[in-house]
């Protein structure tokens, strides 16, 4: 998930050929009864915020009420505890995924920073923060990459039971590796597996990973996203488990597909049948960029549908440096079953007098037939906090989670170039964050709240800031 230049040219393209069919995974176990982000243990899903520019990472807890900055918890390698020192271009909150490692019933913060650096070792390190119902405050672990010839260890990790044994496994990535630790306490040496059947072309740089029931309601399948060496896109699966890791593989779509993506990912239920759907946004593609569903099935992932906002319910108009598909998230805003898609398009400029790349984001609402009756929400919507302004880049990340616990998703919104302050104390491109409530109508910007990094303490160094390296630019 490196940084990302904004100023994108539309090229025009095909669209992808057929599905592909891949081999039904092994059964999972049954879903833990701890939620895998709720750190405290309340019940609720809680948002973490990373800011990898400021080498932190910031948990809002979930409740009833929302998220705030005023129940927020900023983590550090400086925090008690946590393992390291933190240093400039460490990255640290470049990744985060969660679960409970330890098996305490608390969730367990896991952290990516591809570009720590430590004498003697390979680049990159994934730490666990142990979560707890006071907070962070039971230390945590660091793993480092397996083999001395890695770069950017941590660029994406997940927590799932992918091969059947009952706990979790932690994968993640490296530049251009991918290993598993095969039990979910992570044994004292630390073991990781890599792949036995090495599928990923030569020269190709990853940025992303996911994985979900796309194949099999019981099994996992990984998508992984990328760079191939010639600077097209990479996006392909993995499924499988030990004995064959690498085995069950192949490309979904590469090069100037519109279906292919560098690294936006999101994974939902979008048609309701109980299989995951896998969502990919590029925001090369087409016009203005795009965004491509694979629907799951029974051993299979299907074609690619392909949406612009020149597509029949999406709102506004296909333009140049839109950058629609720049972030992806898919949840259940309505809490009707289906998974929606929130969208952004942190270039959009809406309207004559409109500043330039301000940005918005559009949820597309699930249906048995795929995405239909999108809705735009931007920094001018009435009751949404702040005003658009130019370079503002609202939407530039996205998610969808459900943090007060009433079954609908809200929207959590980031916003990479979004100035702090006034005048000559103005902290530019520092980033802010929204959340908009989810109801049974969709969105809405009733009760919406926007907090940034100086709010929970966070503080970007001289020069740091702007899309890439902002406060929000993890959201999970």
């Amino acid at each position: 998930m490196r940084a990302r230049n904004l100023a994108l040219t539309a090229t025009a393209v095909a669209l992808a050929g057929a599905g592909a069919t891949l081999p039904l995974a092994g059964t999972a176990a049954a879903a833990p009864t701890v939620r895998k982000d709720d750190f405290n243990g309340d019940g609720h899903r809680d948002l973490v915020i990373g800011t990898p520019g400021a080498n932190s990472v910031t948990v809002s807890y979930g409740s009833a009420a929302g998220v705030d900055e005023r129940r927020s918890t900023t983590v550090t390698q400086n925090t008690a505890g946590v393992p390291g020192v933190t240093e400039q271009g460490d990255e640290f909150g470049e990744s985060v995924t969660s679960g409970d490692v330890n098996s305490d019933g608390y969730a367990d913060l896991i952290v990516g920073a591809p570009g720590e650096k430590t004498a003697g070792k390979p680049e990159g390190t994934v730490t666990i923060v142990w979560g707890g119902r006071d907070g962070f405050k039971k230390g945590g672990r660091t793993l480092t990459a397996p083999a001395g010839s890695e770069h950017r260890f941590g660029e994406a990790a997940v927590f799932v039971d992918f091969d059947g044994g009952e706990a979790a496994n932690l994968a993640v990535i490296s530049g251009n590796s991918w290993w598993y630790y095969p039990d979910s306490g992570l044994p004292q040496d630390g073991r990781a597996i890599g792949l036995e059947v090495d599928f990923l072309p030569e020269g190709v740089r990853l940025d992303n990973m996911t994985a979900g029931h796309f194949t099999s309601k019981d099994g996992y399948t990984y998508v992984l996203t990328g760079e191939r060496a010639d600077g097209g896109a990479y996006t392909a699966y993995m499924v499988g488990s030990a004995g064959d890791l690498g085995y069950w593989s192949g490309v979904l779509a590469e090069g100037s597909a519109p279906s292919a993506s560098r690294d936006p990912l999101a994974v939902g239920d979008v048609n309701g049948d109980g299989y995951d759907d896998l969502v990919t946004g590029n925001p090369r593609a087409a016009r203005g960029g795009a965004i491509s569903v694979r629907f799951g099935a029974d051993a299979k992932l299907g074609e690619p549908v392909t949406y612009t906002q020149d597509s029949a319910g999406v709102p506004g108009t296909a333009e140049t440096d839109d950058a629609f598909g720049w972030s992806v998230a898919a949840g259940d805003v309505t809490g009707d079953g289906r998974a929606d898609v929130a969208v952004g398009v942190p270039g959009e400029t809406s309207g004559e007098a409109a500043p330039r790349h301000a940005g918005s984001v559009v949820v597309l609402k699930g249906g048995a037939r795929g995405l239909r009756d999108g809705r735009s929400r931007h920094q001018d919507t009435p009751e949404v906090p702040g005003v658009g302004e130019k370079g503002d880049v609202f939407g530039s990340t996205v998610r969808l989670k459900d943090v007060t616990k009433d079954g609908k998703a809200d929207l959590v919104v980031g916003a990479g170039g979004e100035d702090i302050g006034s005048g000559s104390a103005a902290r530019r491109d520092a980033g802010a964050v929204w959340v908009l409530r989810g109801s049974s109508g969709g969105v809405t910007a009733s009760h919406a709240t926007s907090f940034n990094g100086s709010d929970v303490g966070v503080r970007l160094p001289a020069g740091a800031g702007g899309v890439g390296s902002a406060f929000g630019e993890t959201l999970r």
